[in-house]
């Protein structure tokens, strides 16, 4: 049982946004790191949207933009502790202890978004391992977010054609995606991307590995001259969680609203992100951004390479979660059958939103 007096701490703020009362709105605060801009804030706003839609305008959400009510980094401990109840957390900032999450940020051959954010939804969800590594941290997992597959953008004179061309090129790159370029050869320089557009003006960078709606936002096609397409795994330990004392307050009609808000945020999203990176692509290569930045797939022999080179990592976290006291092996098995599972479904079916 969970200690009592948070949980009594709780409860004047929880009666105060009505949670519990039949003839009153349930209002969630909701930390958000990022800017309201962009496909994932688009995703974020559906989210609060499809809650209140389903409910009926008897639960709403409250989102609190660009970390005015939590920084990135305290997203986690700040909805753990009730400072909000609802949040957009990512593994990264707290790998020790968002083991189980952080499942999703190993490379892997899989980039699609929908085909990632399906099997994490299905594993964090119907998983008990998950729920409870979730519950020790005193939250509860509502739905899953993606970054699609990393491509490699380089300036004049550094495009990345093979493995070898890695060897000696000032890269940056994200979390094990920066710790697998290392290990081929690559010289990484660690920045915010809010500073890679100088680092690759000035020289200070030959090439990033990042994705096509960063391409965009931050318009580092100015200051790039190609695009390798590498479709290469996605992040994926970024999730929207829920404080576990609000979750429990509500009865199974309201838990039920938010897992379906969450279910279908996921599709709403990844048609998004796929739409938006498919036009980025196209707008690349053809100069719809003012000048042309060619995208030129990877080998596949080369892609393989890539690949091998992340299995190490794979082991890493399955005895990371051993550590924990997570099942490694056997979640590790069962999130690649999901996996797989949705990839043999987009192949069979299309997406949901093409039927």
């Amino acid at each position: 049982m969970k200690p009592s007096m948070k949980r009594l701490c709780l409860l004047p703020l929880l009666g105060l946004l009505g949670v519990g009362q039949a003839t009153a709105d349930v209002v969630f605060r909701y930390a958000e790191g990022g800017p309201n801009r962009g496909t994932r804030a688009e995703a974020v706003q559906y989210f609060a949207d499809e809650v209140e839609r389903i409910s009926e305008g008897e639960m709403r959400v409250d989102i609190h933009w660009g970390g005015a009510l939590l920084k990135w980094s305290g997203v986690m401990d700040g909805v753990a502790a009730g400072t909000a109840d609802l949040g957009s957390v990512l593994s990264s900032y707290e790998p020790s202890k968002l083991t189980a999450l952080g499942i999703g940020d190993i490379p892997l051959e899989y980039s699609d978004p929908w085909v990632g954010m399906r099997a994490m939804y299905d594993l964090m969800t119907e998983e008990p391992a998950m729920a409870e590594a979730m519950s020790e941290r005193e939250l509860v997992y509502l739905s899953n977010f993606s970054t699609s597959g990393v491509q490699f953008e380089c300036t004049e004179g550094n495009e990345i054609k093979t493995v070898e061309d890695i060897k000696g090129k000032r890269m940056r790159a994200t979390g094990t995606y920066s710790k697998v370029l290392d290990d081929l050869g690559a010289n990484m320089v660690n920045m915010t991307f809010g500073k890679v557009y100088q680092a690759l003006d000035s020289g200070l960078v030959d090439c990033l590995g990042s994705y096509f709606y960063t391409m965009r936002a931050y318009k580092t096609y100015e200051v790039v001259e190609t695009v390798t397409r590498v479709d290469w795994g996605q992040l994926l330990g970024f999730a929207i969680v829920m404080n576990e004392y609000s979750w429990q307050d509500l009865d199974g009609e309201q838990q039920e609203i938010l897992r379906e808000a969450g279910s279908r945020m996921i599709d709403h999203f990844a048609r998004l992100l796929i739409e938006d990176g498919e036009e980025v692509a196209e707008m690349l290569d053809s100069g719809g951004f003012g000048k042309t930045v060619p995208v030129k797939p990877i080998a596949s022999e080369e892609r393989e390479r890539i690949l091998e080179a992340t299995l190490k990592f794979r082991d890493s976290w399955i005895e990371d979660a051993d550590q924990a006291g997570i099942p490694g092996e056997q979640l590790w098995s069962r999130y690649e059958e999901l996996l797989e599972q949705y990839q043999q479904k987009l192949k069979s079916s299309g997406y949901p939103w093409a039927e």
